[in-house]
């Protein structure tokens, strides 16, 4: 870093800065994770000089040839980590690689199903505003009134009146096992390819506390970061028979050269995913969600589904006396980072909308267990009480950082007490 502060004092401030920040506060956005110094050394190194246009042995560009053996370890790697027969890993991230799935299987004006993106879905599997439903005829299913779980029969109907050239399971707010099985079934009584969208849950699918849509999709993509705890980056995984297709929607169907630091990055973290301790890692994801989620339901906040089955949760504030809006940002000021996020039929503006998103992938990382979820439960209960109240907010922040004093976090130097020098 030093040679960035006497480049760019600016930017190196900044991100002093940002690094006192992760450092002394709770990350909970359930995307969100820290990576390992070896990722971020790969992800900082000399191969953000190179280009490489092409795949492995068939580059557009000369002088690609240690470029080859990363971008192969980096396939056979998350080949044999997902159990797939083909791996992608040159999508810039996981919209991109969505995007190559729509333009290797679909043709324009073709009808996709996905998930309802108020319900807990994203963006890229037919909401009106994206790529994906301007450009595609798109159909959204949801969740059940009552349950907030995915409405099988409501999906079996859609499907069979619609009849989609693709249907996507995944989400980005829905804190439940998907029922990959039962997907593949609708999508292939009806002629459509299921596409699955892990990219929250890849790292617990590899941790095996989480099911594999690979026995069951045709096509599954998933960013490399989140619970997978890799770069900013994405991977498309599919059988042989449609590794060509996909590998042509990639390259040069939706981009030029592939960003190889982010790939030698992400053969780095699945090494580090193929180890013992990953299991362990994404098993204990699972276990301080739980608890979170306990401790919350018994300080009467209302959870969407009841509860948990993987690393994130959705809080309905609508009895608390807040918006999503209101609880993020008294929550910031205390140390405690989260974000603000539609319930299923939320009356509520999504800008503004009832509730909130937070899960535990960075937490753990960090080492916390169990009852630090409890106590972090009962902060965010005294914030949101108080209604970001000064004092409370100073109080839990100060108590924050004396727990975060005590979980380092990777990559990240040790800061200096009292702030950025």
């Amino acid at each position: 870093m030093d040679n960035l502060k006497i480049a760019d004092p600016e930017i190196y401030a900044a991100m002093q800065q940002e690094s006192q920040r992760q450092w002394d506060g709770l990350e909970m956005i359930p995307s969100e994770n820290y990576v390992s110094p070896a990722v971020l050394a790969a992800l900082g190194s000399i191969l953000t000089n190179k280009y490489s246009e092409g795949y492995p042995g068939k580059r557009y560009y000369g002088g690609n040839r240690y470029i080859d053996i990363i971008e192969e370890i980096a396939r056979q790697r998350a080949c044999q980590l997902f159990g797939a027969q083909h791996a992608n890993v040159q999508p810039y991230s996981g919209s991109p690689a969505n995007q190559a799935v729509y333009l290797a299987l679909a043709n324009p004006g073709d009808v996709v199903m996905g998930m309802s993106l108020p319900q807990g879905g994203h963006l890229t599997h037919g909401w009106g505003v994206n790529f994906s439903g301007k450009i595609y005829c798109a159909v959204q299913y949801g969740v059940d009134h009552k349950t907030h779980l995915i409405d099988h029969d409501q999906v079996w109907e859609m499907a069979r009146t619609y009849r989609p050239k693709i249907i996507w399971v995944g989400a980005t707010a829905y804190p439940r096992f998907f029922d990959y099985a039962r997907f593949a079934e609708i999508a292939h009584s009806v002629g459509a390819y299921l596409a699955a969208d892990i990219a929250h849950v890849a790292g617990l699918i590899v941790a095996g506390v989480h099911p594999s849509p690979v026995p069951f999709a045709d096509v599954v993509t998933t960013t490399t970061h989140k619970t997978l705890r890799g770069p900013r980056g994405a991977m498309i995984l599919c059988p042989q028979a449609l590794a060509e297709p996909i590998d042509k929607a990639v390259f040069p169907g939706l981009q030029g050269g592939p960003h190889d630091h982010q790939t030698a990055a992400i053969a780095v973290a699945l090494k580090e995913a193929a180890l013992p301790e990953f299991k362990q890692y994404g098993a204990q994801v699972v276990k301080n969600a739980q608890a979170l989620a306990d401790e919350l339901v018994r300080l009467g906040f209302t959870l969407i589904t009841g509860g948990t089955d993987n690393h994130l949760l959705v809080i309905d504030l609508t009895n608390r006396g807040v918006t999503g809006k209101q609880a993020q940002d008294i929550l910031d000021a205390a140390g405690i980072t989260v974000n603000r996020n539609t319930i299923p039929f939320d009356p509520r503006p999504p800008y503004n909308p009832s509730g909130i998103r937070l899960g535990t992938p960075a937490l753990t990382t960090r080492g916390m267990k169990e009852p630090d979820m409890r106590q972090i439960a009962l902060w965010i209960d005294h914030v949101i009480q108080s209604q970001g109240d000064e004092g409370v907010c100073a109080r839990v922040r100060q108590e924050v950082h004396d727990m975060t004093s005590q979980f380092p976090a990777p990559g990240i130097a040790r800061p200096m007490e009292g702030g950025v020098p």
